[in-house]
This record gives C-alpha cells, sequence and structure tokens, in this order.
C-alpha cells in the first residue's frame, strides 16, 4: 500500500522513502490533523534544508524553535513538538549512531522492536503499536512476534484513500473519546 497521508506527493515520498520523517510524522501526530502531522517532516525538511538526525539534534533549539513557528507552524503546539523532535533526534544519534531505520531494521524480533520504539522520546503505548503496524502493511518489517504489538485497530497503517483516512480518523476520535470515561 502506497502512503497518501497527506494531500503533497512529495510529503507522502518523503514518508516512504526517509525513516526520520517516518518517526517524525509519528511524534507530530498529536492534537492535530493526521494530514497536517505527517506533512510536517516535509515542512521541516524544506525549512532546515535537509532532514538529518545529527543537524536537528545539534541544533540550537531556539533556532529549531523558530523553524517550528514559523507561519505556517509546524504544529499547534511548536514549543513541545520542536523540543519532542530534537530530543527524538539525540536519542537516534545516540542509540542508532543517526540512522532512524536502525531502530527497525537491528531488532532482534517482536518484543525488541517494541522496546526500542517505546524508548523513543513521543512515543507511548499507543504509539508503538501503530508504528510496528504501520512497519508491518508499509514496509513489510515483520520480525517474529511482530504481530502482538501491531494495533489492531484501523490506524494510519491502513490509510491508502480519503475514505480510509477518514476511518482511520473516526477510529482514532472514538479510541481517544473511550480513554477520557
Amino acid at each position: 500500500m502506497p502512503i497518501v497521508w497527506t494531500q503533497d506527493p512529495k510529503a507522502n515520498h518523503l514518508l516512504e522513502t526517509d525513516p526520520l520523517a517516518l518517526l517524525i510524522g509519528l511524534v507530530l501526530d498529536q492534537q492535530i490533523t493526521m494530514e497536517k502531522a505527517f506533512a510536517g517532516p516535509f515542512v521541516l525538511k524544506q525549512r532546515l534544508g535537509s532532514l538529518e538526525a545529527r543537524k536537528i539534534a545539534s541544533l540550537d533549539p531556539e533556532k529549531l524553535l523558530v523553524v517550528f513557528k514559523t507561519r505556517p507552524a509546524i504544529h499547534r503546539f511548536p514549543n513541545n513538538m520542536a523540543k519532542r523532535v530534537q530530543d527524538l533526534c539525540k536519542a537516534i544519534v545516540k542509540d542508532y549512531n543517526g540512522d532512524a531505520s536502525a531502530v527497525w531494521t537491528q531488532a532482534r524480533d517482536g518484543d525488541d522492536l517494541a522496546a526500542r520504539i517505546k524508548k523513543l522520546p513521543g512515543f507511548g503505548d499507543m504509539k508503538v503499536k501503530i508504528l510496528v503496524a504501520v512497519l508491518a502493511k508499509k514496509f513489510d518489517v515483520k520480525p517474529q512476534g511482530w504481530e502482538k504489538h501491531a494495533a489492531t485497530w484501523k490506524t494510519i497503517a491502513d490509510v491508502d484513500s480519503e475514505e480510509t483516512m477518514e476511518e482511520a480518523r473516526f477510529v482514532k476520535r472514538e479510541r481517544k473519546a473511550a480513554s477520557k470515561l
């Protein structure tokens, strides 16, 4: 299934080809539309000139905040998200020598994959399950035992059209509402 999570083919292509973009998009996917969240890595790349974990990790936090706040802002909470994205990049540099794909390419099995993702800044239990599902369904990353760590509900991993995006959005709203009860 191709990635069609934004209305910009270049942003979608970046998500398909750049593991760091995929991770950043998932971090940004909070309290904004999925389309805006997943377009964020492309906007960030345009504004920075590249999307490299080392560069983002070492950038002056105030400069990164300006990049996030420049209109249109990358996220509705630019302060928090600039910090979260920078923390993610610092973790990728520290733990994976700057190679975001190593989070999954070096995983021994599904348990290790889930543990590696869970350790990343900005990834709680739900995002771990969503990313495992995305990796399996979009990138054929299926280490032994991955299934028990993957989302079993409709997520961005199942989106391949406007209709499936609407279904995933509906499920996300329903799950969010149920968690507040």
